[in-house]
């Protein structure tokens, strides 16, 4: 065998992000020194970001199986029956270490990748989603990352005609140096018509479709895997540049052949591209695999088997067809202007082989790639306990805090990112962004699906496992707060660097409370991602496991909104009322503390309350729904209020300090309206009549009442200001 490559040298094993502990693994599993293509492909399979060798023996903690799950993790994305023979598939993916290099291009591309996990498995993109983490609001570099990032999502998804129906924002100073751009994708399939990623039959012929190979985005999976430093800006070329238009040809393409029966396997090329797809496919299938590289289409002249491997290029695609099939297949792809090319065949080696110029230049073992990659056990330690807060500071000024708090960067408006997207494209989006969940119709049907993506980073830093349970708790109130029944999650598992025990220790207690709640809540993961070492020079996020749900409701008329509805409406408040102020926002943004522990989530009572109210919403008792969370009651009913441009007047609990009744952020609570003389009955969780519904104002009873037009003002100026400087 050919290895055209000088001796591997401990530098050059270096530079491939493998520690010599590795390499040394790597010669024991194939008898003999790789050659350079075939360390390239160790490094890129072996890096965090495709073996999760960190994190492989935490997620099997997770629970992933519900009589609806048709697919869990370990495919491109998860699958669940939503009944009349309809599949939702959905998955949400981290693209921060691009995006924070190439703030465009890196988050248009994170769009492009999930959308493409979602329709290889043959489903029609329905509904894009995202959760941005940036910096502080004064740094630098947020304005331009804030800007270039929400252009690259709006650019690209605006583009494919897929509608962005919601997502998340927040700031905080972890995030100055290693912004999160988490993208999910939901889409629509048959149950009968869902392609796996298996490569199968001996000879079957291997192809290459969509855009043609270049030099970008080579190895861009090491780079995702490795923390920052002062050198990151040299590492732009390993950003991916992506084309939307290409990639809804590609779209449209893939459905079309998959309504016949051409294809065995489809897998998409996304983090380490072509060597992913290949050692992917044949180790799912138990087969071998081998490629022909001069067949491999390339946009740049030169191309070596190391760059066509690593690259990263987008719009690209990798199928295992049934023999015979190839000039059908051609013939649709050229007909959608794709490049099509028969590259390799499936073999019954067990080995991924490469050829180029007539010399095999790669002779490995697929299961040392794939399969066997390293898993470790990493030392962690527990996240020590928060003392209670001991000297709770009080409000001096309620209204005053409350304006504040509308005007602070995680809870400004976030209109400014939104009608940036097209979030009504395709005509079936009928709940729009700024709600607790988005609400996307299945066409042609009353049904609808509900999405939500939540995660409170403050929380997980403070106590993860009550953190991961909060976690997953809000996405599954957020669905209900809308009246769809949650069904499953995908989780997006952003850390700093796994090798400090403290970081570890983060992510194994986020998934314990995560794990918690999603048995309790009969909510299972089905798909996900982890993204590890976000962080720069030594300085980590906060630890974010960012969490999309995604629930049903059968007949989407009977959803209800967050807005207030009619003068006169009675505001009643579900759940247990204490005024938890720890790891609030109000202690952050107006006495510049981030003490104490975070509010407990009782899942039970959770589970029991979020029944309740569903089967009020379902049953048309209730006009207006709002789940309670940042910012805590008074932030809740402010917003319920400038949502339906309608004030109220409501009374405060006597028995707690102004402060803790107005920003104590209790969980599993809703506020919920009905009309005036409504009773409610059967509630398993305490009920408390708030007020009513009217006039121009919000009224607190001995406490202070401001104008919504007064409210309004810092909610909305936050961001338009900062975009304008």
């Amino acid at each position: 065998m050919s290895t055209a490559t000088s001796a591997i040298t401990p530098e050059i094993v270096d530079e491939h992000g493998l520690q010599p502990d590795e390499y040394a693994r790597i010669l024991r599993a194939i008898g003999r020194e790789p050659n350079l293509l075939e360390l390239g492909i160790f490094s890129v399979m072996w890096s965090e970001h495709c073996s999760y060798k960190s994190s492989r023996i935490h997620l099997a903690k997770l629970p992933t199986k519900a009589p609806w799950v048709i697919q869990g993790p370990g495919e491109n994305a998860g699958v669940i029956d939503i009944g009349d023979g309809d599949a939702a598939i959905f998955k949400m993916e981290s693209h921060n270490h691009p995006s924070f290099i190439e703030p465009y291009q890196g988050a248009a591309t994170g769009v492009g990748g999930i959308m493409r996990d979602v329709f290889t498995m043959g489903a029609r993109p329905v509904a894009l989603m995202n959760s941005l983490s940036f910096g502080e609001i004064g740094h630098p570099r947020t304005k331009q990352l804030l800007r270039g990032v929400v252009a690259g999502i709006g650019g690209y998804g605006n583009c494919t005609g897929v509608p962005t129906v919601g997502g998340e924002v927040r700031f905080h100073r972890s995030y100055n140096g290693n912004i999160l751009v988490n993208a999910m994708c939901v889409g629509l399939a048959k149950t009968d018509r869902i392609f796996y990623s298996a490569a199968a039959g001996i000879g079957n012929p291997v192809v290459y479709v969509g855009s043609k190979t270049g030099r970008d985005g080579i190895h861009g999976a090491t780079m995702a895997s490795a923390e920052f430093d002062e050198d990151s800006e040299s590492k732009r070329p390993t950003v991916q540049v992506g084309d939307p238009f290409m990639e809804k040809l590609l779209i449209e393409a893939c459905l079309e052949l998959m309504a016949t029966d051409a294809i065995v396997a489809i897998q998409d090329m996304g983090a380490a591209g072509l060597t992913s797809s290949s050692v992917e496919m044949a180790s799912k299938g138990g087969v071998g695999i081998k490629l022909v590289m001069d067949n491999v289409p390339t946009r740049e002249e030169g191309m070596t088997p190391y760059e066509m491997m690593l690259s990263e290029s987008q719009e690209r695609m990798l199928m295992v067809l049934k023999p015979g099939a190839e000039a059908q297949a051609e013939a649709i792809f050229r007909k959608w202007a794709l490049d099509f090319a028969v590259i390799g065949e499936v073999t019954d080696t067990g080995r991924l082989q490469l050829e180029w110029k007539g010399d095999l230049v790669c002779d490995l073992p697929l299961d040392p790639i794939g399969e066997d990659a390293p898993k470790y056990d990493r030392p962690w330690v527990p996240t020590p306990a928060r003392a209670p807060l001991a000297d709770t500071p009080q409000s001096v000024d309620v209204m005053a805090d409350l304006a504040t708090l509308l005007g602070s960067p995680d809870l400004a408006s976030r209109r400014w990112v939104w009608e940036q997207y097209d979030h009504m494209v395709g005509a079936d989006t009928v709940q729009r962004p700024g709600g607790d969940a988005a609400l996307v119709r299945v066409h042609g049907t009353k049904k609808a699906l509900a999405i939500s993506t939540d995660v409170t980073p403050r929380y997980c830093f403070a106590d993860p496992v009550e953190g991961g349970k909060q976690a997953i708790a809000e996405t599954w109130r957020n669905l209900t707060a809308v009246g769809a029944t949650p069904l499953a999650v995908t989780d997006c598992m952003n850390f700093a660097a796994p090798t400090r025990p403290e970081i570890m220790g983060q992510f194994v207690g986020c998934i314990e409370g995560m794990a918690q709640a999603c048995r309790l809540l009969d909510y299972p993961v089905v798909s996900g991602n982890v993204s590890l070492y976000n962080e720069t020079e030594g300085q980590g996020i906060l630890p974010t496991p960012g969490i999309g749900g995604v629930g049903l409701i059968a007949d989407w008329e009977k959803a209800v909104t967050a807005a207030f509805q009619s003068e006169g409406d009675e505001i009643w408040l579900v759940g247990a009322h204490r005024g938890h102020l720890g790891q609030s926002i109000w202690l952050r943004e107006v006495h510049g503390r981030e003490d104490g522990p975070p509010p407990p989530v009782d899942l039970a009572a959770e589970k029991a309350t979020g029944d309740w109210v569903r089967a009020q919403i379902l049953h048309g008792t209730l006009n207006a729904v709002h789940d309670v969370a940042d910012g805590g009651l008074l932030v809740a009913l402010a917003e319920m209020a400038l949502a339906g441009n309608a004030g109220a007047t409501v009374a405060a609990d006597s028995a707690l300090s102004p402060a803790a009744w107005a920003f104590g952020e209790d969980q599993g609570r809703y506020v919920v309206t009905v009309p005036a003389g409504a009773e409610l009955k059967g509630c398993p969780a305490p009920l408390l009549r708030l007020g009513k519904v009217g006039g121009s104002a919000l009224m607190v009873d001995g406490i202070g009442s401001r104008e919504l037009s007064e409210l309004r003002i810092p909610r909305e100026a936050l961001l338009p200001e900062l975009m304008a400087r």
